[in-house]
């Protein structure tokens, strides 16, 4: 029941991220099915852990409240051997979260990303208002100044012909019409009655001016290609190279061919910028060779100038000398820039391995994580003894909104480079694991940290002792 509603809650979350991509294009229903059951699967990692804290909290909290767990304890049970059945269902849990992010969830989001990408590619449904001009046509421009009741009747019916790429140089107006769909839904049917056609024609001879032909007609039909209507659907191909559409052993092969690459392009910078220094230092050997020796020359072959200004510099040195400064900067500018376009590189190389890291830790840690939430909510529901959905669903809540966001923060900081991946989407695990440690030590005590009455007499013995 718990996980039920953990899936319900995040999938809600969805339709208010893409509630505006989906409103008005006209989808059908096993469209809408379809996305609706892959968005759903995509929830599955998430909602797992939280419908684990939550009913471990009420199943142990419940037991507190009716008095089982001292029933079981006075037989001589301790709280680990009562929480033993339901940790083997926990590590269950944790296995089976993982075999589905791994095998599963790749799948699920290609699908859903997929079919997003295609409904946010589709044009809005076809939806003629009165009075408003109507473009969603490719080549038209339609205008109803008022449409009846059954959306088939309508009255002032404006028609502007774009398609010659002219501008409006054809127009169609008349009285009344009726607007049909064909029984393919392929073309929308426009049967126009009393009107007029206009019609400006080119005259090669007249130049500039135009011929306008004006043609009047009791009945006339328009024929309109919907076909661009249509959610044209997009080859999956384009979306399997996405790091979430990945398992853990194509993870680990991307990773292993991108570092193959980066290293070779490490080995060739290397050697091209050997190459450079060598070809640098011939260009400079045969420079000093042509120095007068009336100035002192340093050991690079040019002299010393720091504490000269530009004007007595200039003097000092010669056209030769000239050269070879201006030579000597346009080598250190080449080399400047072969080293940062290289950093840049290695860079675009860092940012997917360390994105395919993120994604490699995260099926880990979130499976994981349903396992060490039991441990914060069977003690924690051993101690608060509260069951139902009241005390224990706020309870869980507030828990579940802290791992959360832990781990939203750690995953950020590891896909800006600020931790490792290693650590920072084990962020939230190192957090928790204390939290359970502490709970289940103060629930196998019995411990009254959560218990008001206990608080209020210890406020109370440090009030009359001041008194």
């Amino acid at each position: 029941m718990t996980f039920f509603i953990a899936v319900f809650v995040l999938f809600m979350q969805f339709l208010w991220k893409y509630v505006d991509d989906l409103i008005g294009k006209g989808l059908d229903t096993s469209t809408l099915t379809e996305l609706f059951f892959y968005a759903a699967l995509t929830t599955f990692p998430l909602a797992l852990p939280l419908a684990i804290l939550l009913s471990s909290l009420m199943t142990f909290g419940n037991m507190g409240e009716q008095f089982e767990l001292v029933a079981l304890k006075s037989a001589g049970m301790s709280l680990q051997k009562i929480m033993l059945p339901l940790i083997v269902v926990a590590m269950l849990t944790s296995i089976g979260a993982f075999l589905f992010s791994n095998n599963v969830l790749p799948f699920a989001n290609l699908k859903m990303k997929n079919l997003i990408y295609d409904i946010q590619q589709k044009k809005p449904a076809l939806n003629i208002k009165e009075g408003v001009f109507y473009n969603g046509i490719d080549g038209y421009t339609l205008r109803l100044e008022k449409k009846d009741k059954d959306g088939v009747n309508c009255s002032g019916v404006m028609i502007y012909d774009h398609t010659q790429g002219l501008g409006n140089n054809k127009v169609s107006i008349a009285e009344s019409g009726k607007l049909q769909l064909t029984a393919d839904k392929q073309y929308l049917s426009v049967i126009l009655y009393n009107g007029i056609n206009y019609e400006e024609m080119a005259d090669p001879k007249k130049g500039d001016k135009f011929s306008l032909v004006r043609s009047k007609f009791k009945e006339q039909s328009v024929l309109f290609d919907l076909s661009g209507f249509k959610m044209a659907r997009t080859d999956e191909d384009l979306f399997k190279s996405n790091y979430s559409m990945l398992t853990i052993s194509q993870i680990k092969q991307l990773i292993d061919s991108i570092e193959i690459t980066k290293d070779l392009r490490k080995l060739e910078f290397e050697k091209n910028f050997s190459t450079m220094l060598s070809e640098s230092n011939v260009q400079k050997n045969r420079q000093v060779e042509k120095k007068s020796d009336s100035i002192q020359i340093t050991k690079f072959g040019m002299p010393q100038l720091a504490n000269t200004n530009p004007e007595s510099a200039k003097a000092q040195l010669s056209s030769e000398q000239f050269k070879t400064l201006d030579m000597a900067l346009n080598i250190a500018r080449s080399k400047k820039y072969y080293i940062e376009s290289n950093i840049s590189e290695m860079e675009s190389y860092e940012r997917p391995i360390i994105a395919m890291n993120v994604e490699w830790h995260e099926k880990f840690s979130l499976s994981l994580s349903c396992l060490i939430l039991f441990f914060v909510g069977a003690p924690l529901g051993a101690i608060i003894r509260k069951g139902g959905l009241g005390m224990p669903v706020v309870v869980s809540v507030v828990i579940f909104i802290l791992f959360f966001v832990i781990s939203i923060i750690g995953k950020k900081l590891s896909q800006d480079g600020g931790l490792p991946p290693y650590i920072g989407m084990w962020l939230a695990t190192f957090v928790t694991i204390p939290i359970g440690i502490f709970l289940t030590s103060k629930a196998t005590s019995d411990s009254a940290i959560f218990d008001s009455e206990a608080y209020l007499n210890f406020f109370k013995k440090i009030f009359i002792r001041k008194k």
